[in-house]
């Protein structure tokens, strides 16, 4: 029987009509009507980016990190299955917005406080600014079945949505259904819990991560046709001879800018060789693309800006563990920093320069000597970021001797462990002010 107090129920010839909380970009009754299903029947005229766009930022507000790729997908999706039902509606939402199982709840609260049974109608002509428009039909609700029959198997689910709830009462698993890439799984996914195979694509896309370092200016200048910091009196008098000797445009010089220098420090020893995989693979990017100095070190300094300068990644990286025979040893930070600093970092590598350490910071040698090589690091350095995959650890507390020693001179102290928190280490890169932790 339809409900009393939502109006008659639909003409059974004419199929289920659309749920009037399909709010903004769903309209029944249109001129223009689509059919909706094999066999004809009451239409829906659906505006397929309206619907995308509110209903995302209705996610944000509740908090599921649905972004614009994901809005583009849901509109293409509601163009090919139109949602004349809610149920039809929640199942196209939920498979291309949702990337993971615990964003259900978020998406599910939303989903119900938008298109429920308690959601107040709203006239669409309204929000379209037609006034000619005819207004929602009332329609019964359907709601959501709560039996998981009809639900999509697990295969083909990627990522982290494919992981399973518990289902009815009867404690049986559930698939649940998400769409994520591939890229986009392994964001989050800490470099020492990748495989082989995934180890090679966060390489891929590392290589392509931009590491760009503030600009400074520097004693040339050029020419600048507006207000400059100082007039060129020497082209201003050339350019007078062209008006009868007058100065009637004043040429003003400005100081040229350039990105300061950027140099990387990566330790190769045995606990850092989670992610030393990855880390070398930055460091070939920023070389062949930031034409950064590059080192790693472990027992000893070794500097790989020649062998990565390499176009070729393989040959790059094959080159530079050849270069480095301390591999996966012992770490000798202190010692390590001072041969950088006589031998490269006093002669110019490091004036003025961004230098970007990749180190846990469990050193053999004495806090002392770390702090006192920080402390001539630092008296260079225009910035010194500090890269701990540690960090992300829960608990983590920088209490290791050579860590706790070093960080007083650092700049930022961020973990890197993960694609996603590699951002953060390109955001401390490129920061313009100077400043201690």
């Amino acid at each position: 029987m339809p409900d009393p107090g939502r109006g008659a129920g639909p003409d059974p010839g004419r199929g289920a009509g659309p749920d009037p909380g399909v709010r903004a970009g769903i309209r029944a009754g249109d001129r223009t009507r689509a059919r909706a299903e094999a066999g004809g029947g009451r239409g829906v005229v659906v505006r397929p980016g309206v619907v995308a766009v509110r209903f995302v930022e209705a996610l944000h507000s509740g908090g599921v990190p649905a972004g614009t790729d994901r809005a583009a997908r849901f509109a293409a999706a509601l163009r090919l299955v139109p949602p004349v039902t809610r149920d039809r509606l929640y199942w196209t939402a939920r498979t291309t917005l949702v990337a993971d199982a615990e964003q259900l709840p978020a998406f599910d609260a939303v989903f119900d406080r938008i298109f429920g049974d308690d959601a107040p109608p709203v006239d669409l002509a309204d929000s379209r600014g037609d006034p000619t428009a005819p207004p929602l039909p009332d329609v019964p609700n359907e709601t959501r079945p709560a039996a998981a029959d009809n639900r999509p198997e697990e295969r083909g689910v990627s990522g982290a949505g494919a992981s399973s709830s518990s289902g009815g009462g009867d404690g049986s698993p559930r698939a649940v259904p998400a769409l994520a890439s591939a890229t986009e799984r392994l964001q989050h996914t800490a470099f020492a819990e990748l495989s082989e195979s995934e180890v090679d694509a966060v390489r891929h896309l590392v290589r392509r991560l931009v590491l760009a370092t503030p600009q400074r200016r520097t004693r040339r200048s050029r020419a600048s046709t507006r207000n400059g910091e100082r007039i060129d009196v020497r082209r201003t008098v050339r350019n007078a001879r062209k008006t009868g000797g007058d100065p009637v445009a004043l040429v003003h010089r400005r100081r040229r800018r350039r990105p300061r220098p950027l140099v990387l420090l990566c330790d190769v020893s045995g606990s850092m060789e989670p992610y030393t995989r990855v880390f070398l693979a930055l460091l070939h990017g920023s070389v062949t693309g930031a034409r950064a100095e590059a080192f790693v070190f472990s027992t000893r300094l070794t500097r790989l800006t020649r062998p990565l300068a390499r176009r070729d990644p393989d040959l790059a990286l094959r080159r530079a563990a050849e270069a480095a025979p301390d591999w996966a040893g012992g770490t000798r930070l202190a010692s390590s920093l001072r041969t950088f600093l006589d031998s490269y970092g006093r002669r110019g590598a490091a004036r003025g320069a961004v230098v970007v350490i990749l180190s846990d910071g469990w050193a053999q040698d004495e806090p002392s000597d770390v702090a006192a090589q920080m402390a001539r690091l630092r008296r260079l350095a225009h910035r010194i970021v500090w890269v701990n995959p540690r960090k992300a650890a829960t608990g983590f507390a920088p209490k290791v001797g050579g860590m706790a020693a070093a960080l007083p001179f650092c700049d930022a102290f961020v973990s890197g462990h993960s694609l996603a928190a590699l951002d953060e280490v390109a955001a401390a890169v490129s920061h313009p002010s100077k400043g201690l932790l």
